[in-house]
């Protein structure tokens, strides 16, 4: 049996990896902050040292875009060498060496950290979750009118797919940077919008908002996106169906 350390074991992807890796048998540590017995918080590290103890590879899915992510996996590096880990597996974003984003730039110092660690490393770069997209027009859609950027496309994948990927990929032997995950569509956010309201039944008129700045540039320009592979199944009418037919 394998034993694998998830970070961010209770989040929306960490759980998933945790339950696929747990369904094949292997030994799950879950850590986040308050899931005991390995509540870690990163970002000092106290307790890291006995979390990683024994493990066969970590699985890294904590992320904040409050900051912070650099020194929490300069802290699960140093760990993972001190206890002799020979695998960490990292989950980072389709364009974090093109679009300038503060949180792209600590997830792309992030990726250097692993490539420059004595750790065997491997990393997989992802579009957007259809989660995650849903949680932006869910925001929008609180007001009459939904505030939409315009000229923005996106590519969302299912973070159930991506668990898959990454779940593989703990099991397997240090790879490196392997080919980025795309979702199987890249459709223009008021379309996506629109998909949305059919499926909760909504209705909001739609406003496009031209944004400044070259991060909205990239955004435009599709530094984000990667057509090349569009290895996802799920669509985003997909995955909203699967969701909103759910009982309460």
């Amino acid at each position: 049996m394998t034993t694998i350390l998830v970070t961010g074991g209770t989040g929306t992807l960490g759980r998933q990896v945790a339950d696929r890796l747990r369904a094949g048998g292997q030994d799950v540590r879950v850590l986040s902050r308050r899931s005991r017995p390995y509540a870690v918080d990163l970002r000092d590290g106290r307790g890291l040292d006995a979390a990683v103890e024994g493990v066969d590879a970590i699985v890294h899915c904590a992320s904040t875009p409050r900051g912070g992510d650099d020194t929490a996996a300069g802290h699960l590096i140093e760990a993972a060498h001190r206890a002799g880990v020979p695998h960490l597996v990292y989950v980072s974003i389709v364009g974090v060496d093109q679009l300038p984003l503060g949180y792209y730039r600590i997830k792309r110092r992030v990726e250097r950290m692993m490539e420059q660690s004595e750790v065997g490393w491997t990393i997989l770069r992802t579009t957007q979750f259809h989660d995650l997209v849903l949680r932006i027009l869910a925001a929008a859609a609180r007001m009459p009118v939904m505030p939409l950027p315009s000229g923005v496309r996106m590519q969302p994948v299912g973070s159930g797919e991506v668990a898959d990927r990454l779940a593989g990929l703990a099991l397997s032997r240090p790879a490196g940077r392997v080919p980025d995950m795309g979702g199987p569509e890249i459709r223009a956010f008021h379309e996506l919008a629109r998909a949305y309201l059919r499926a909760t039944g909504k209705k909001r008129p739609l406003m496009p908002i031209r944004l400044a700045g070259k991060a909205y540039a990239g955004y435009r320009n599709g530094d984000h996106l990667n057509p090349e592979r569009a290895v996802g199944k799920a669509t985003f009418e997909e995955f909203l169906a699967e969701r909103f037919s759910r009982p309460e």
